[in-house]
């Protein structure tokens, strides 16, 4: 009796399920709708559901594609619905639905490694990250997350079409971070604090060689060097900066600079 009645209880939860499902919400406003029983039992019906009601009443979308993922784990429609539901997170694009798109997207590389669009998850990773990072000059911590998931999609996955654009991102990301250092570098040498500058500015030419404003570091590393009476530390990046950037309007300052060491008594042997 115990077993009948446990049975016959799964089976009266079911109807209860499929109302459930047929609930959405758009705004306050409440949607009920039907599914028949052979819609329900199908991987395909349900995923249709869903992929209609996306972008007119996403929660109710959610709810059909779920009930796919979750009925039938397996399904190549399992794959697509998790794909729709990462990326929906992602279309609303405020700081809570970039977490739970990020999440979506690692949930599906986990579960789909091999699939074609594991790489496409891997930069959208990363785009939940680069959608929110700020101006340089600001807290770059959302820029160095985006960098780490640009670089893995041209690890991971470097024949991709995906770790083409990753590559771009990835080019985006370090120009902003070597901004933002130079702009730190720069104003540790208005302080007059020249240790702090050169450190700063040397880990430039280590971290982001590619950075366009490259005539900028070298003019005051330099400078820094010179202002703390380091002069053999500081004529080759003077000399860098003549020779490589020649219209750089850095490069009189740097001739200027040449020529006070020039005239500055010789050492000693």
């Amino acid at each position: 009796m115990k077993i009948s009645t446990i049975k016959h209880g799964r089976w009266a939860f079911l109807p209860l399920v499929v109302f459930l499902l047929a609930l959405g919400t758009e705004g306050c406003k409440k949607h009920k709708a039907e599914i028949a029983p052979e819609v329900a039992s199908s991987d395909e019906a349900l995923f249709k559901l869903g992929e209609a009601q996306i972008k007119k009443d996403t929660e109710k979308a959610l709810l059909y594609l779920r009930q796919v993922i979750d009925s039938f784990p397996k399904s190549f429609y399992a794959q697509r619905a998790k794909l729709l539901i990462a990326d929906a997170y992602f279309r609303k694009g405020d700081e809570g639905n970039m977490i739970l798109a990020a999440q979506e997207y690692r949930e599906f590389i986990k579960a789909y490694p091999y699939s074609p669009s594991a790489a496409y998850c891997q930069y959208q990773i990363g785009m939940t990250f680069y959608k929110k990072a700020l101006k340089p000059g600001r807290d770059q911590t959302k820029t160095i997350q985006s960098l780490a998931e640009f670089k893995k999609v041209v690890t991971d996955y470097p024949a991709s079409e995906q770790a083409k654009l990753a590559q771009e991102k990835i080019s985006d990301c370090e120009e902003r971070l070597a901004s933002h250092n130079f702009g730190i570098g720069k104003q540790y040498y208005n302080q007059g604090a020249v240790k702090a500058s050169t450190d700063r500015l040397t880990e430039l030419l280590t971290n982001y060689p590619n950075f366009s404003g490259m005539d900028g570091v070298y003019f005051y590393l330099a400078d820094s060097y010179f202002k703390w009476a380091k002069y053999d530390q500081a004529v080759p990046y003077f000399t860098k900066l003549i020779s490589d950037y020649p219209k750089s309007k850095h490069a009189k300052k740097a001739q200027e600079r040449m020529a006070e060491i020039e005239k500055l008594p010789k050492p000693k042997k």
